[in-house]
């Protein structure tokens, strides 16, 4: 399908794109790697009059470091963060997170930033970027930008913190330096949506594990964090009995959907079942 009619805009400075946004308000969309937004337009599921690409702003693209953080920009690409060695050496996470995130050429175009922005509960960016308390950096009209936590940032489904007149600019990810991590999701053919998916990083020191953070995907209208798991695992040893009673309470508070790939109580079940492989996998390195 053709997508509706638009007016095409393709700032090259941050406050270009936002005085668009203000002119235009909810009449437009912004587009900057295009992998969410496309087929939206395609199956004219929204037709926005305006569609303003921010992918030919220069800062908001790249990755750096900063004190106690590494700081990825909000177009910088899914390819870009998979073969960062700062990514790689401070937020595992998110490096064995994007290797499961679709195929090469999605990877190559979508953007983090895009992705954390379009908010679907099952996204594979979500859960980790919470696990890792992820700070999202906003900016506003008149030059001012306001940093929102991860806890706060996804709203509801489809929705976050990021008002119509505003853009995220960078993502902050505090170093998990040395800490284990992997990312379990369960498909039922290459490059799917996840039914669920489980992202787990943790800290151990002579095999007790000191730290844990668990995030899962498509278990409620945003991503979600196990925090009964967490505190469970904490102080306990990384072995399977120990990770196994502890994960029993992942789907502790959640709020899976039912659909044709599985209804709500098979989640649930997935949910504890791939908490305790991730978990595990994490916990050996």
């Amino acid at each position: 399908m053709i997508p509706a009619q638009f007016e095409y805009a393709a700032p090259t400075s941050l406050e270009e794109a936002l005085a668009l946004l203000a002119e235009h308000g909810d009449e437009a969309k912004v587009i900057a790697g295009g992998q969410s937004l496309l087929p939206v337009l395609r199956m004219r599921l929204n037709a926005p009059e305006h569609v303003i690409d921010i992918g030919r702003i220069e800062g908001l693209r790249g990755i750096r470091e900063d004190g106690d953080a590494i700081v990825i920009g909000a177009t910088t690409t899914h390819a870009t963060v998979l073969t960062d060695p700062l990514v790689a050496e401070h937020a595992a996470l998110l490096t064995k997170a994007v290797h499961h995130l679709a195929d090469a050429q999605i990877r190559h175009r979508g953007t983090f930033g895009g992705a954390l922005a379009h908010a679907d509960p099952a996204g594979d960016m979500g859960a980790p970027a919470l696990a890792l308390g992820a700070e999202f950096v906003i900016a506003e009209q008149g030059g001012g930008t306001r940093t929102v936590g991860a806890d706060d940032f996804f709203v509801d489904l489809f929705e976050t913190a990021i008002g119509e007149d505003e853009l995220l600019t960078e993502v902050r990810i505090p170093k998990h330096t040395g800490w284990g991590a992997h990312y379990e999701k369960f498909v039922r053919v290459a490059h799917q949506w996840p039914i669920v998916a489980v992202a787990a990083t943790l800290k151990a020191e002579g095999g007790t594990i000191t730290e844990a953070r668990v995030g899962l995907t498509n278990m409620g209208s945003t991503p979600l964090r196990a925090r009964a798991v967490e505190q469970s695992l904490t102080g306990q040893p990384a072995t399977e009995d120990a990770v196994r009673a502890a994960c029993e309470a992942a789907a502790e508070g959640t709020n899976p959907p039912s659909d044709l790939n599985g209804d709500a109580d098979y989640r649930r079940h997935l949910a504890t079942v791939l908490s305790r492989r991730a978990v595990l996998a994490a916990a050996a390195g």
